[in-house]
């Protein structure tokens, strides 16, 4: 798939996938792990409030050590849709099978990386969502007719690999991007995005992970609300951060202060409404 030479543009999940994500599918594991396995459980992209996130980079360098068969364990809201792309192009040059297995969920970027598996499985319970790249843009009428026509062929990309996969009419498949379309796990085995149910006994909740997710959601769905009222990505984490009192932005998810506190939360909801006003 094409890859942007303006890598200043960027596409993200919608914050209310992350609200999605943290409702159904935060915390889901597997239970089982393997050499042969990468994991998949954290935003596609760099991540600035965990210091993580899933890279090209990152999963080129697993494969090196692969030497064989990969399982490719996935659990994301998505994030950064060109990152997603490099990584399904670097999964589909591994020269030996890979099975990728849908966790908890699949969205947006995460989608199109499970698109890389020659056998996808999904849990009954789990969720695949594709949609059309979604960025935060800003400009004259000029800069948005750009940004338009920029991302066309990324959507259309997305069509021709989604079809491939499915064996679905492409104009059926632009009309679920077009409408932010999740599938169940029957569903997704239905069009033929995933090939097999995932048995549950090889699923579980790690309550800790799911307390971890949901509190940096937090953070990172506020961040793009600030973004898309206007402020740059740096003010966003910016006023964040003075709000939640931290010096540094990057820490541990699982030591990150305040992110699942309700008053943390009303205060950059008060930010949000003074900004958008």
């Amino acid at each position: 798939m094409p890859q942007p030479a303006n890598r200043d543009v960027q596409a993200f999940t919608k914050p209310q996938v992350f609200d999605k994500w943290s409702d159904d599918a935060a915390g889901i594991r597997a239970l089982e792990r393997g050499d042969n396995v990468i994991t998949m459980f954290d935003i596609i992209g760099e991540d600035f409030w965990s210091g993580g996130g899933v890279t090209a980079k990152k999963v080129a360098s697993q494969l090196r050590a692969i030497a064989g068969p990969v399982e490719v364990q996935i659990n994301s809201p998505g994030g950064d849709m060109f990152e997603g792309i490099a990584i399904y192009n670097v999964l589909r040059e591994h020269p030996h099978d890979v099975t990728v297995k849908v966790m908890g969920m699949a969205a947006s970027a995460a989608s199109i990386i499970a698109m890389a598996g020659d056998t996808v499985e999904i849990g009954a319970a789990s969720f695949m969502m594709i949609h059309n790249c979604w960025v935060l843009a800003m400009g004259n009428r000029h800069d948005m007719r750009e940004t338009a026509e920029f991302l066309e062929p990324f959507d259309a990309a997305m069509v021709d690999v989604y079809a491939a996969r499915s064996g679905q009419k492409a104009e059926d498949i632009a009309k679920w991007m077009d409408a932010e379309t999740f599938m169940s796990g029957s569903q997704a085995i239905e069009r033929g995005f995933a090939d097999a149910l995932l048995a549950a006994d090889k699923i579980t909740t790690d309550e800790k992970a799911q307390a971890s997710d949901r509190q940096v959601n937090e953070l990172r769905a506020m961040e793009l609300q600030l973004v898309s009222a206007g402020l740059t990505r740096t003010q966003a984490r910016d006023r964040i951060n003075k709000i939640k009192g931290t010096p540094g932005a990057v820490r541990d998810a699982d030591t990150t202060p305040g992110a699942g506190d309700p008053e943390l939360t009303g205060a950059l909801a008060s930010l949000l409404k003074s900004i958008s006003a």
